[in-house]
Protein backbone atom coordinates (compact mmCIF):
# COMPACT_ATOMS: atom_id res chain seq x y z
CA UNK A 1 0.00 0.00 0.00
CA UNK A 2 1.09 3.55 -0.68
CA UNK A 3 2.48 5.66 2.14
CA UNK A 4 3.33 9.34 2.36
CA UNK A 5 5.79 11.39 4.38
CA UNK A 6 3.60 11.51 7.49
CA UNK A 7 3.02 7.73 7.45
CA UNK A 8 -0.62 8.01 6.43
CA UNK A 9 -1.72 5.18 4.19
CA UNK A 10 -4.33 5.38 1.45
CA UNK A 11 -6.10 2.01 1.78
CA UNK A 12 -6.93 -0.76 4.21
CA UNK A 13 -7.80 -4.41 3.72
CA UNK A 14 -11.02 -5.70 5.28
CA UNK A 15 -10.39 -9.40 5.92
CA UNK A 16 -14.07 -10.11 6.60
CA UNK A 17 -15.51 -13.01 8.57
CA UNK A 18 -13.66 -15.69 6.62
CA UNK A 19 -10.91 -15.83 4.00
CA UNK A 20 -12.02 -19.23 2.70
CA UNK A 21 -13.08 -18.71 -0.98
CA UNK A 22 -15.62 -21.55 -0.72
CA UNK A 23 -17.52 -19.71 2.02
CA UNK A 24 -17.79 -16.38 0.17
CA UNK A 25 -20.95 -17.26 -1.87
CA UNK A 26 -22.62 -18.53 1.31
CA UNK A 27 -21.70 -15.38 3.24
CA UNK A 28 -22.89 -13.19 0.35
CA UNK A 29 -26.26 -14.91 0.16
CA UNK A 30 -26.71 -14.96 3.93
CA UNK A 31 -25.89 -11.30 4.52
CA UNK A 32 -27.77 -10.11 1.45
CA UNK A 33 -30.87 -11.91 2.72
CA UNK A 34 -30.49 -10.48 6.23
CA UNK A 35 -29.92 -6.98 4.85
CA UNK A 36 -33.01 -7.09 2.63
CA UNK A 37 -35.13 -8.44 5.50
CA UNK A 38 -33.82 -5.67 7.76
CA UNK A 39 -34.55 -2.88 5.29
CA UNK A 40 -37.98 -4.20 4.24
CA UNK A 41 -39.06 -5.07 7.78
CA UNK A 42 -38.11 -1.73 9.28
CA UNK A 43 -39.58 0.19 6.32
CA UNK A 44 -42.87 -1.62 6.92
CA UNK A 45 -42.81 -0.55 10.57
CA UNK A 46 -42.19 3.08 9.56
CA UNK A 47 -44.94 2.90 6.93
CA UNK A 48 -47.38 1.31 9.38
CA UNK A 49 -46.76 3.97 12.04
CA UNK A 50 -46.98 6.87 9.60
CA UNK A 51 -50.10 5.66 7.78
CA UNK A 52 -52.25 4.52 10.74
CA UNK A 53 -53.65 7.34 12.88
CA UNK A 54 -54.11 4.91 15.79
CA UNK A 55 -50.31 4.57 15.93
CA UNK A 56 -49.64 8.30 16.20
CA UNK A 57 -48.60 7.97 19.83
CA UNK A 58 -45.25 8.54 21.60
CA UNK A 59 -44.45 4.81 21.83
CA UNK A 60 -44.83 4.26 18.09
CA UNK A 61 -43.12 7.57 17.28
CA UNK A 62 -40.02 6.29 19.08
CA UNK A 63 -40.39 2.88 17.42
CA UNK A 64 -40.46 4.46 13.95
CA UNK A 65 -37.31 6.41 14.79
CA UNK A 66 -35.64 3.22 16.00
CA UNK A 67 -36.56 1.47 12.74
CA UNK A 68 -35.05 4.32 10.72
CA UNK A 69 -31.84 4.18 12.75
CA UNK A 70 -31.65 0.39 12.34
CA UNK A 71 -31.86 0.71 8.56
CA UNK A 72 -29.05 3.28 8.56
CA UNK A 73 -27.00 1.29 11.09
CA UNK A 74 -27.00 -1.86 8.95
CA UNK A 75 -26.47 0.12 5.74
CA UNK A 76 -23.23 1.51 7.18
CA UNK A 77 -21.48 -1.87 7.14
CA UNK A 78 -23.27 -4.60 5.18
CA UNK A 79 -23.39 -3.08 1.63
CA UNK A 80 -19.61 -2.55 1.63
CA UNK A 81 -19.03 -6.13 2.78
CA UNK A 82 -21.36 -7.44 0.06
CA UNK A 83 -19.58 -5.31 -2.55
CA UNK A 84 -16.16 -6.63 -1.48
CA UNK A 85 -17.36 -10.24 -1.63
CA UNK A 86 -18.98 -9.74 -5.04
CA UNK A 87 -15.92 -8.00 -6.56
CA UNK A 88 -13.47 -10.29 -4.72
CA UNK A 89 -11.78 -7.22 -3.31
CA UNK A 90 -10.95 -6.41 0.28
CA UNK A 91 -9.96 -2.80 -0.23
CA UNK A 92 -11.46 0.22 1.50
CA UNK A 93 -9.97 3.69 1.20
CA UNK A 94 -8.69 5.62 4.20
CA UNK A 95 -11.43 8.21 3.70
CA UNK A 96 -14.04 5.46 3.32
CA UNK A 97 -12.87 3.87 6.54
CA UNK A 98 -13.11 7.11 8.52
CA UNK A 99 -16.55 7.77 7.04
CA UNK A 100 -17.68 4.26 8.01
CA UNK A 101 -16.41 4.77 11.56
CA UNK A 102 -18.28 8.08 11.85
CA UNK A 103 -21.64 6.71 10.72
CA UNK A 104 -21.19 3.45 12.64
CA UNK A 105 -20.68 5.40 15.87
CA UNK A 106 -23.49 7.82 15.00
CA UNK A 107 -26.17 5.18 14.46
CA UNK A 108 -25.02 2.81 17.20
CA UNK A 109 -25.17 5.69 19.70
CA UNK A 110 -28.60 6.72 18.37
CA UNK A 111 -29.82 3.14 18.83
CA UNK A 112 -28.50 3.22 22.38
CA UNK A 113 -30.24 6.49 23.28
CA UNK A 114 -33.54 5.61 21.60
CA UNK A 115 -33.76 2.34 23.52
CA UNK A 116 -33.33 4.26 26.77
CA UNK A 117 -35.94 6.83 25.69
CA UNK A 118 -38.37 3.99 24.93
CA UNK A 119 -37.75 2.54 28.38
CA UNK A 120 -38.56 5.92 29.94
CA UNK A 121 -41.76 6.05 27.87
CA UNK A 122 -42.85 2.64 29.19
CA UNK A 123 -41.91 3.67 32.75
CA UNK A 124 -44.21 6.71 32.63
CA UNK A 125 -47.00 4.75 30.88
CA UNK A 126 -47.08 2.00 33.53
CA UNK A 127 -45.98 3.78 36.69
CA UNK A 128 -47.78 7.11 36.06
CA UNK A 129 -50.61 6.24 33.64
CA UNK A 130 -52.87 9.15 34.66
CA UNK A 131 -50.15 11.70 33.86
CA UNK A 132 -48.78 9.95 30.76
CA UNK A 133 -50.24 12.30 28.12
CA UNK A 134 -49.18 15.33 30.14
CA UNK A 135 -45.58 14.17 30.70
CA UNK A 136 -44.91 12.47 27.36
CA UNK A 137 -46.24 15.28 25.21
CA UNK A 138 -45.27 15.92 21.55
CA UNK A 139 -42.81 18.65 22.56
CA UNK A 140 -40.96 16.30 24.93
CA UNK A 141 -40.96 13.48 22.35
CA UNK A 142 -39.31 15.75 19.78
CA UNK A 143 -36.85 17.05 22.36
CA UNK A 144 -35.80 13.56 23.48
CA UNK A 145 -35.17 12.44 19.89
CA UNK A 146 -33.30 15.68 19.11
CA UNK A 147 -31.07 15.35 22.18
CA UNK A 148 -30.38 11.71 21.23
CA UNK A 149 -29.19 12.78 17.79
CA UNK A 150 -27.10 15.66 19.13
CA UNK A 151 -25.34 13.42 21.65
CA UNK A 152 -24.74 10.79 18.96
CA UNK A 153 -23.30 13.34 16.52
CA UNK A 154 -20.95 14.74 19.16
CA UNK A 155 -19.80 11.27 20.18
CA UNK A 156 -19.13 10.08 16.63
CA UNK A 157 -17.46 13.36 15.66
CA UNK A 158 -15.11 13.27 18.67
CA UNK A 159 -14.05 9.65 18.17
CA UNK A 160 -13.67 10.01 14.39
CA UNK A 161 -11.46 13.09 14.79
CA UNK A 162 -9.31 11.22 17.28
CA UNK A 163 -8.86 8.32 14.85
CA UNK A 164 -7.83 10.89 12.21
CA UNK A 165 -4.92 11.88 14.46
CA UNK A 166 -3.49 8.37 14.42
CA UNK A 167 -0.71 7.23 12.10
CA UNK A 168 -0.79 3.87 10.31
CA UNK A 169 2.45 2.40 9.00
CA UNK A 170 2.64 -1.06 7.45
CA UNK A 171 -0.14 -2.98 9.25
CA UNK A 172 -3.17 -2.29 7.08
CA UNK A 173 -5.16 -5.52 7.46
CA UNK A 174 -8.35 -5.09 9.51
CA UNK A 175 -9.53 -8.49 10.86
CA UNK A 176 -13.17 -7.46 10.56
CA UNK A 177 -15.93 -6.96 7.98
CA UNK A 178 -16.00 -3.19 8.56
CA UNK A 179 -13.77 -0.47 9.98
CA UNK A 180 -14.56 -1.16 13.62
CA UNK A 181 -13.15 1.70 15.77
CA UNK A 182 -11.40 -0.51 18.31
CA UNK A 183 -9.71 -2.56 15.59
CA UNK A 184 -8.51 0.62 13.90
CA UNK A 185 -6.98 1.90 17.11
CA UNK A 186 -5.13 -1.39 17.61
CA UNK A 187 -3.60 -1.13 14.11
CA UNK A 188 -2.14 2.34 14.67
CA UNK A 189 1.62 2.69 15.02
CA UNK A 190 1.34 5.95 16.98
CA UNK A 191 0.48 6.29 20.66
CA UNK A 192 -3.13 5.24 21.28
CA UNK A 193 -3.36 5.75 25.04
CA UNK A 194 -5.61 8.81 24.77
CA UNK A 195 -7.82 7.10 22.17
CA UNK A 196 -8.25 4.06 24.41
CA UNK A 197 -9.08 6.15 27.44
CA UNK A 198 -11.60 8.31 25.59
CA UNK A 199 -13.21 5.29 23.90
CA UNK A 200 -13.73 3.35 27.12
CA UNK A 201 -14.83 6.46 29.00
CA UNK A 202 -17.50 7.12 26.35
CA UNK A 203 -18.56 3.48 26.39
CA UNK A 204 -19.15 3.69 30.14
CA UNK A 205 -20.81 7.12 29.88
CA UNK A 206 -22.92 6.71 26.74
CA UNK A 207 -23.42 2.96 26.97
CA UNK A 208 -23.52 2.31 30.70
CA UNK A 209 -25.50 5.47 31.45
CA UNK A 210 -28.50 4.65 29.24
CA UNK A 211 -28.32 1.01 30.32
CA UNK A 212 -28.48 2.08 33.97
CA UNK A 213 -31.49 4.24 33.13
CA UNK A 214 -33.18 1.30 31.40
CA UNK A 215 -32.53 -1.02 34.35
CA UNK A 216 -33.85 1.61 36.79
CA UNK A 217 -36.98 2.14 34.66
CA UNK A 218 -37.71 -1.56 34.51
CA UNK A 219 -37.07 -2.06 38.21
CA UNK A 220 -39.82 0.52 38.85
CA UNK A 221 -42.02 -1.07 36.19
CA UNK A 222 -41.52 -4.49 37.81
CA UNK A 223 -42.54 -3.10 41.19
CA UNK A 224 -45.65 -1.49 39.71
CA UNK A 225 -46.65 -4.69 37.92
CA UNK A 226 -46.12 -6.71 41.10
CA UNK A 227 -48.50 -4.41 43.01
CA UNK A 228 -51.29 -4.84 40.45
CA UNK A 229 -54.17 -6.92 41.77
CA UNK A 230 -55.52 -8.00 38.36
CA UNK A 231 -53.68 -10.81 36.59
CA UNK A 232 -54.99 -9.49 33.29
CA UNK A 233 -53.57 -6.08 34.08
CA UNK A 234 -50.22 -7.63 34.93
CA UNK A 235 -50.14 -9.53 31.66
CA UNK A 236 -51.08 -6.46 29.62
CA UNK A 237 -48.44 -4.31 31.32
CA UNK A 238 -45.75 -6.94 30.91
CA UNK A 239 -46.61 -7.61 27.27
CA UNK A 240 -46.07 -3.94 26.38
CA UNK A 241 -42.51 -4.20 27.75
CA UNK A 242 -41.50 -7.70 26.63
CA UNK A 243 -40.59 -6.67 23.07
CA UNK A 244 -38.48 -3.76 24.22
CA UNK A 245 -36.71 -5.88 26.83
CA UNK A 246 -35.83 -8.46 24.18
CA UNK A 247 -34.27 -5.85 21.92
CA UNK A 248 -32.42 -4.20 24.80
CA UNK A 249 -30.97 -7.54 25.90
CA UNK A 250 -29.71 -8.36 22.40
CA UNK A 251 -28.25 -4.95 21.65
CA UNK A 252 -26.60 -4.09 24.96
CA UNK A 253 -25.34 -7.56 25.87
CA UNK A 254 -23.67 -8.10 22.50
CA UNK A 255 -22.55 -4.50 21.94
CA UNK A 256 -21.03 -3.89 25.36
CA UNK A 257 -19.70 -7.45 25.43
CA UNK A 258 -17.70 -6.91 22.24
CA UNK A 259 -16.10 -3.69 23.45
CA UNK A 260 -15.43 -4.65 27.03
CA UNK A 261 -14.06 -8.10 26.13
CA UNK A 262 -11.64 -6.49 23.68
CA UNK A 263 -9.79 -5.09 26.69
CA UNK A 264 -9.08 -8.62 27.93
CA UNK A 265 -8.63 -10.64 24.73
CA UNK A 266 -7.02 -10.26 21.32
CA UNK A 267 -9.37 -12.66 19.49
CA UNK A 268 -10.30 -10.44 16.55
CA UNK A 269 -12.24 -13.19 14.77
CA UNK A 270 -14.45 -13.80 17.81
CA UNK A 271 -15.05 -10.05 18.09
CA UNK A 272 -16.04 -9.85 14.40
CA UNK A 273 -18.50 -12.73 14.74
CA UNK A 274 -20.00 -11.22 17.90
CA UNK A 275 -20.33 -7.86 16.14
CA UNK A 276 -22.65 -9.49 13.59
CA UNK A 277 -25.17 -9.98 16.40
CA UNK A 278 -25.69 -6.31 17.22
CA UNK A 279 -24.87 -4.75 13.82
CA UNK A 280 -26.86 -7.13 11.60
CA UNK A 281 -28.98 -9.63 13.55
CA UNK A 282 -30.56 -7.26 16.08
CA UNK A 283 -31.76 -4.68 13.49
CA UNK A 284 -33.17 -7.58 11.46
CA UNK A 285 -35.06 -9.06 14.41
CA UNK A 286 -36.50 -5.77 15.69
CA UNK A 287 -39.45 -5.62 13.25
CA UNK A 288 -40.37 -9.23 14.03
CA UNK A 289 -40.06 -8.74 17.78
CA UNK A 290 -42.23 -5.62 17.80
CA UNK A 291 -44.79 -6.71 15.20
CA UNK A 292 -45.38 -10.29 16.39
CA UNK A 293 -46.21 -9.17 19.92
CA UNK A 294 -48.19 -6.07 19.01
CA UNK A 295 -51.80 -6.21 17.80
CA UNK A 296 -51.83 -2.58 16.66
CA UNK A 297 -48.78 -3.07 14.44
CA UNK A 298 -50.17 -6.34 13.05
CA UNK A 299 -53.47 -4.64 12.22
CA UNK A 300 -51.70 -1.78 10.44
CA UNK A 301 -49.45 -4.16 8.49
CA UNK A 302 -52.43 -6.27 7.47
CA UNK A 303 -54.13 -3.17 6.10
CA UNK A 304 -50.98 -2.16 4.17
CA UNK A 305 -49.91 -5.49 2.65
CA UNK A 306 -53.30 -7.18 2.65
CA UNK A 307 -51.96 -10.33 4.34
CA UNK A 308 -52.54 -11.23 8.00
CA UNK A 309 -49.37 -11.06 10.12
CA UNK A 310 -48.98 -14.04 12.43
Amino acid sequence: METDNDTRISEFLLLGLSEDPKLQPLLFGLFLSMYLITVCGNLLIILAVSSDSHLHTPMYFFLANLSFVDICFTSTTVPKMLWNIQTQSKLITYEGCITQIYFFLLFSSSDDFLLSVMAYDRFVAICHPLHYMVIINPWLCGLLVLVSWIMSVLNSLLQSLMVLQLSFCTEVEIPHFFCEPNQMIQLACSDTFLNDMVMYFLIVLLGGGPLAGILYSYSKIGSSIHRMSSSQGKYKAFSTCASHLSVVSLFFCMGLGVYLSSAATQSSHASAVASVMYTVVTPMLNPFIYSLRNRDIKRALKRIIGVPVM
